[in-house]
């Protein structure tokens, strides 16, 4: 499977002439959902759910399907059959993709801001996007996706969760709030997240690829 890092929290996964789209957001950069097969969204905020792109790519290609918890597949009630509501414990195949849904909650960023849904996805157990939360997916996971910057995040909660998963490697998302200098203190703090015999915690570039 390939892993594509493109804007923001947003990942192409592709495998087998598929490919899946995680969290395409009005932040994830031109062509996020170019030949998609199918789509899975954390949740609604708009940095991980470009409602107008999904809108539009589901409708030129009646194949291409939705998969998120009720708040956002409900937005796109008028595709029918083809946007799917999940919750925790769910799983599910998604063009040819083997998926687990893990989380429930958002991570508090204020008591005064209400929490929303937040889905969590484990793709062909290689692979867990956690979203806008630090879930620990009660299976292990070897490729963990870790927000490294966010209004609800500080850097060390960042740490101490990439290391309670302890995955074989981490990249980097939910990164395009930060600007070089930030970007280049993440990157110094980053070698603090790997636990004890886990692997490292990257940073790629967006569009760049990783086969796992």
């Amino acid at each position: 499977m390939r892993l594509t890092k493109l804007g923001h929290s947003c990942v192409r996964l592709e495998k087998d002439g598929a490919t899946l789209v995680i969290d395409p957001g009005i932040w994830s950069g031109p062509g996020a959902l170019d030949g998609a097969s199918a789509v899975l969204v954390t949740h609604e905020h708009p940095d991980h759910l470009d409602a107008d792109a999904i809108g539009a790519a589901l409708t030129a290609s009646s194949e291409l399907e939705l998969w998120s918890n009720a708040s956002v597949a409900s937005r796109f009630a008028g595709f029918g059959d083809r946007a799917h509501q999940v919750g925790h414990g769910d799983t599910f195949t998604a063009a040819g993709f083997d998926v687990h849904v893990y989380g429930e909650k958002h991570a508090l960023i204020h008591r005064d801001i209400p929490i929303i849904a937040n889905t969590g996805f484990a793709v062909d157990g290689q692979v867990f996007h956690p979203g806008d939360a630090l879930t620990e997916p009660e299976d292990r996971i070897p490729t963990l996706l870790v927000p490294v910057n966010a209004p609800w995040l500080k850097i060390g909660e960042m740490i101490d969760y990439a290391r309670a998963v302890s995955p074989e490697r981490g990249f980097a998302i939910h990164d395009s709030l930060m600007n070089e200098n930030g970007l280049n203190l993440i990157g110094n703090l980053l070698p603090l997240a790997q636990a004890p015999g886990g692997g490292p915690v990257t940073r790629l570039e967006p569009g760049t690829s990783v086969e796992l």
